[in-house]
């Protein structure tokens, strides 16, 4: 079978569908992203299908007639039977729609695709029925490469069309429409800052066209996770995807790395215990130079930035020089260390209190005292703190904890206390 994509308008048009069951709503929940009108045909609904009906957003019809299907936009038959969906196909034939019966491509005038939806823009894929793993893979990529908020900045550029073409040259607009959509505009939007953008937007159909300084730099502070790159927020890889330049610690696996735009500048600036190499003032003061020159720089961090991350002096240092900065939060330590043993941090009627903190501290205060808030119905979480395992060791003795040591790196107790 060979298919030609298109769009259907469905506004004000109805969309039928044959069934009750599961089969009927999950064409249903596809249809909800339209506005079309939602006609059900089946002697009993299920309580998804009912709770449609009963909040307004669909209409029920009990008996199935021919005349059911005139004038519909497409129409689909899923009842589970397929006898039955075979001889509703061909009553539904003689309406002259569209018609799609599930699990029947022979029967198929139409398939339905996967959907990538940025509300106005939507992203289609298919593959004649060949593939449908294949589709949902290539949409899984998709969703992680197109902003969440992406949508958003084409509804806005809907409604500023009328203005551009009333103060904007005609010469000018194809330069601003880039601009808006490819450049320092969509960067703005991008990361968030949508009342900025709209602002940056409408002053430049103001000022007749793209403003002359249109590169500006911005750091992000990414967190990288607890390693495995599908652990990463979809934010995350956008960023990746788009930064010049990225500074990465030494703790960030490989792999998350070759989710960045292949020609983005990597530089490692992980630091070792007791080694100056890269000290912090030194990271701060090069992603802050790197954006003064209108480069878009991702410092990776592993787990969260805003724990033990430093994330602070960068924040400081980008904003000392006038620099935007943002933190894109990652999976941290503790999240992954639970889901690796299959447990809660936390749990109702035992442990009510979740901690992080740290066993390694700075030169004014090298022993930080990581257990005051060691108790039972606590869960601690100890960050970097191997190295100081016999001290926390004392400490917690000395609370009242016995601790049967597993390993040197992993303390744990009888109460509802981890480390």
């Amino acid at each position: 079978m060979k298919a030609f994509p298109m769009f259907i308008r469905t506004t004000g048009r109805r969309v039928v569908i044959v069934g009750g069951g599961e089969q009927a709503a999950q064409k249903a929940r596809l249809i909800l992203k339209t506005d079309a009108k939602i006609v059900l045909v089946a002697d009993i609904l299920d309580e998804e299908l009912r709770s449609l009906v009963d909040d307004g957003r669909a209409q029920h019809l009990e008996e199935l007639k021919a005349s059911v299907f005139q004038d519909a936009a497409m129409i689909f038959i899923g009842t589970g039977c397929p006898g039955f969906d075979a001889a509703a196909h061909g009553l539904a034939r003689t309406s002259g729609c569209p018609v799609n019966v599930v699990d029947q491509p022979d029967l198929c005038d139409m398939t339905t695709p996967a959907i990538v939806d940025r509300d106005p823009i939507v992203v289609a894929i298919g593959s004649e029925g060949t593939a449908p793993v294949l589709t949902r893979d290539i949409k899984t990529r998709l969703e992680a490469m197109l902003p969440q908020n992406l949508g958003g900045l084409a509804a806005l550029a809907g409604r500023l069309r009328p203005s551009v073409a009333r103060h904007v040259p005609r010469e000018k607009r194809r330069a601003f429409w880039a601009w808006v959509f490819k450049g320092g505009a969509r960067d703005i939007w991008a990361r968030g800052s949508e009342r900025e953008a709209t602002r940056v937007i409408k002053g430049a159909i103001a000022d007749r066209g793209v403003p002359e300084q249109t590169t500006e730099g911005h750091i992000s502070l990414v967190g990288a996770g607890p390693g495995a790159r599908d652990l990463l927020t979809l934010r995350a890889v956008e960023r990746l995807q788009e930064a010049d330049v990225i500074f990465y610690d030494r703790l960030v696996d490989p792999e998350v790395l070759e989710l960045a735009r292949r020609d983005a500048e990597r530089v490692f600036v992980g630091k070792q215990v007791g080694a100056n190499a890269w000290p912090q003032d030194r990271i701060s003061s090069l992603i802050v130079a790197e954006a003064r020159k209108g480069r878009k720089v991702v410092r990776l961090k592993s787990g969260d930035p805003g724990i033990f991350g430093r994330a602070t002096e960068e924040l400081d240092a980008a904003r000392a020089a006038g620099v935007s900065a943002d933190i894109v939060p990652g999976i941290t330590a503790a999240a992954a260390a639970g889901a690796a043993l299959g447990q809660s941090l936390t749990e109702r009627g035992k442990t009510d209190t979740f901690v992080i903190a740290t066993g390694t501290g700075c030169a004014e205060n090298p022993w930080p005292d990581c257990t005051r808030f060691a108790r039972p119905g606590t869960t601690t979480a100890l960050y970097m703190s191997t190295r100081q395992s016999d001290h926390i060791i004392a400490k917690l003795t000395e609370q009242g904890f016995p601790l049967p040591v597993r390993s040197t790196s992993a303390l744990t107790s009888p109460s509802p206390l981890n480390v």
